[in-house]
């Protein structure tokens, strides 16, 4: 092997597969050179030993952590959630050892590893999809290595992948391979397929990850594209389809009429963005050809009718989103994936709405469905003439490539754009969008004068705080005081608005593009407090992560880049219990608060009362054995088609109407436990909307909304009082997403008011989910020297 300047040392992980294939080796221009390996299979484990397998690998290869010059990710095609697993740890680890982030193909590693195994010819790779999928790729594999004979990965049903390679006249001579044949082996023999590489060699490998990376000259500046900057924030899972929720999205859109046309699927109450974005549908041809022919009437370009709007949002690959405000569209943008690329259809935004951003939104979002589908280029026309539609381009990332004359008519030509994806869009945390680093990777810190030396120390320990159990992304930095020095939200909910309710495959699809953003931001954030630009790693004293409860895809995404990231760096990992979290957060509101106290924690997923005797010691008094109380808002918001989420805008109509005009039942109000039961008021309401929708009488939303939040709010607060009384206890305390309804707020100040007994409601920003309780609460734990494993896996069902 070479000893030149340029070799580097790389860390490959993958767990695509049933297989966790890792493996540390130096790659040079010319070559690979394998110095450990730690594949090993372990179906459904990969969260429990990645990182300690990283650790051995390096050890076995005398090598440390600072040794390290780049980590590889395979990005799939896979098990979702191993991709995610995988890529998440990945993340960590780059972001621990400040250093690039790569990803490769999967399949490529699978080709590389026959080539290893001495397989040369037609290759074909047979990757399992599940539901009787398969993900494709055929390779011709000479001495040198694989070489592609696709453009894109595609997932098709096993059959029509039988069929396909079946149909060519060399079927006879390919070598089949991949984790597929274990269940379709038996398809391919019945067409005719005889040869199969042994099966020792049907998954990747951690060499065949550094090969396949070695071939595409990704670690050496080869690529031009973005995503092979080595920026972290760019590596993303090749998925090559969108989740359920948004392919049954699509199918409900081409019906001749959605079952609620007036459902936006986004309300006003969305994060107080006035503005919303949702994919169009059947309905929306009438006003979208409207404005476009308003928008281009002085245009050359030749407006597209209604019928062509109608007819290509039928088919299959072309996607569709608007801009709608209050309900009237304001913009619109199409695209069609073609292979690896997406070809923009067309955009246009109301002349009395454009320099707000819309365009570049919509662009971003249509793009966007199309690199999930596999695409890495965006390709558009805009006329010659046209200066600030270029402009406006230009600052997206798109360059000009060609020119078609007369494109637009005899004199007007058009000039043929392309954009490497993601496209360059305005550094928002906010929002969980892919983007690329706030500043060159890895980043490098500015020198630091003794003040802020100083000031860091005396501000030891700092903890970093991740919190990724439903929809938001969240960051926190604590201070040794317990001060929160940095703190970021990044929630996906719009993504989920137009579903009705969190789609768990999106959210955690959204939290792996969230993740290095929000940890740039948040060490940042909490530089900018000591008078630097950012803290680094070794700035930190521990990670703390929630463990549960939550979605357990949410989960696992975040406990994979925290132990990535801790193991990096050398950092004890801190496990904290989500509830927990919510309990804390009432210390923002009173910082003199001490136990014993009886909490009331409401969210979207938990309804219980607890008696909190000392921090670390819980008794839950009782809880739901039904729907939550946020999912109790949910969805009778949804039947009224009042968007998602239902908490913020059943609120808002509820201060109008009157408690007491619709009478719904109180359900277990004296039952003599603690246990609250919403399935049977939300069945309620819903009855009353369809028998008055029957009946011909409008429904007063404002009235409903009022006896609805009445009926929940009665019961939580007479059970609340009864624990007081029996408890004894002289505080309580709110915790969850519903504790920021100013009725139930009011409601348990006026109770508890008369009672003598203080009450205590966290800030709004602090009863959603958010990382500094979490810090709150990994604080305490560091300061008891309670460090997990870097085996911890997620608890979905994690009990206080």
């Amino acid at each position: 092997m070479s000893e030149a300047k340029a070799a580097k040392t790389i860390l490959a992980v993958d767990t695509s597969t049933d297989m966790l294939a890792c493996a540390v080796g130096h790659m040079d221009e010319q070559g690979v050179e394998v110095l450990a390996t730690g594949d090993h299979l372990c179906r459904r484990h990969a969260n429990e030993e990645l990182v300690d397998t990283c650790a051995n690998v390096l050890e076995r290869a005398g090598l440390a952590r600072g040794d390290v010059d780049a980590v590889l990710a395979g990005r799939g095609p896979g098990s979702f959630t191993g991709v995610r697993i995988g890529i998440a740890t990945a993340k960590g680890l780059a972001c621990g050892l400040e250093c690039p982030l790569y990803g490769t193909s999967t399949l490529d590693a699978v080709a590389w590893t026959a080539w290893s195994a001495g397989v040369r010819g037609l290759v074909g790779v047979v990757a399992d999809a599940m539901r009787r999928e398969v993900y494709p790729g055929l390779y011709q594999v000479g001495e040198a290595g694989p070489v592609r004979l696709f453009e894109v990965e595609s997932v098709v049903k096993t059959p029509a992948a039988v069929e396909a390679w079946a149909q060519r006249t060399d079927h006879d001579q390919i070598w089949l391979t991949g984790d597929g044949l274990k269940k379709y082996r038996a398809q391919f023999e019945a067409a005719g397929f005889s040869r199969f590489v042994d099966e020792g060699a049907w998954h990747p490998t951690g060499e065949g990850l550094l090969r396949a990376a070695a071939a595409s000259g990704v670690a050496f500046g080869k690529s031009d594209a973005a995503v092979d900057s080595g920026d972290p924030a760019l590596v993303l899972p090749v998925y090559t389809r969108l989740s359920d929720a948004e392919e049954n999205e699509a199918k409900r859109l081409g019906l001749a009429e959605p079952a609620t046309v007036a459902t936006t699927g986004c309300d006003d109450a969305l994060a107080d963005r006035h503005l919303q974005l949702r994919p169009m549908n059947v309905n929306d041809p009438v006003a979208v050809a409207a404005l476009e022919a308003e928008v281009f009437a002085p245009s050359n370009h030749t407006p597209w009718s209604e019928r062509l709007f109608s007819d290509d949002l039928a088919e299959p690959g072309h996607i569709w989103w608007v801009a709608h405000d209050e309900g009237t569209i304001v913009g619109y943008a199409g695209a069609v994936v073609a292979g690896s690329e997406v070809q923009i259809s067309n955009v246009a935004v109301v002349e009395s709405r454009r320099r707000e951003g819309i365009a570049a939104r919509l662009l971003a979002r249509v793009t966007y469905d199309g690199q999930m589908l596999g695409a890495a280029t965006s390709v558009l026309e805009v006329e010659a003439d046209n200066s600030a539609a270029q402009a406006l381009y230009a600052k997206l990332g798109y360059v000009e490539c060609g020119r078609r004359p007369n494109y637009y008519g005899q004199g007007h030509d058009a000039l043929i754009m392309q954009a490497e994806l993601p496209l360059v869009t305005p550094s928002r945390h906010d929002t969980p969008d892919p983007h690329a680093s706030l500043r060159p990777w890895p980043i490098v810190a500015e020198k630091r004068g003794d003040d802020v030396a100083s000031a860091i120390a005396a501000a030891a320990p700092l903890v970093l705080a991740i919190e990724s159990s439903c929809d938001e992304t969240a960051m926190a930095i604590i201070d040794g005081l317990g001060a929160i020095v940095s703190s970021v939200v990044a929630t996906s909910i719009d993504f989920h608005a137009r579903f009705g309710g969190v789609v768990p495959e999106i959210a955690s699809r959204k939290h792996v593009e969230a993740l290095v953003g929000v940890y740039e931001e948040t060490m940042a954030q909490a530089g900018a407090h000591f008078g630097t630009g950012t803290l680094v790693p070794a700035d930190l004293a521990a990670v703390g992560v929630t463990q549960g409860p939550g979605l357990v895809g949410a989960l696992v995404v975040g406990i994979a880049f925290a132990k990535g990231l801790a193991g990096a760096a050398d950092l004890p990992l801190i496990g904290v219990d989500h509830l927990e979290g919510h309990l804390f957060a009432n210390l923002f509101e009173t910082p003199d608060l001490r136990p014993p106290f009886v909490a009331s924690l409401v969210s979207g997923g938990h309804t219980m009362l607890v008696h909190v005797r000392d921090w670390g010691s819980y008794e839950v008094l009782g809880e739901t054995i039904d729907d939550a109380v946020g999912e109790a808002f949910d969805k009778v918001a949804k039947a009224l088609g009042l968007g998602y989420p239902g908490g913020p805008v059943i609120s808002r109509l509820a201060e109008k109407g009157n408690r007491k005009a619709i009478h719904f039942p109180r359900a277990m109000m004296h039952s003599g436990d603690y246990s609250f039961s919403l399935s049977g008021l939300k069945t309620s309401v819903i009855t009353y909307i369809n028998n008055e929708s029957r009946a011909g009488r409008p429904i007063n939303l404002p009235d409903l909304a009022a006896s609805f939040e009445a009926a929940v709010i009665d019961v939580q607060v007479a059970k609340a009082a009864e624990a007081v009384e029996r408890t004894g206890v002289s505080d309580f305390c709110v915790g969850g997403g519903v504790a920021a309804n100013p009725q139930l707020r009011e409601a348990y100040k006026r109770k508890f008011g008369r009672m003598g007994v203080r009450v205590t409601v966290p800030p709004l920003t602090a009863c959603t989910d958010n990382a500094a309780m979490i810090a709150l609460v990994a604080k305490r734990k560091y300061d008891l020297g309670e460090f997990a494993t870097l085996r911890m896996d997620a608890d979905p069902n994690m009990s206080l």
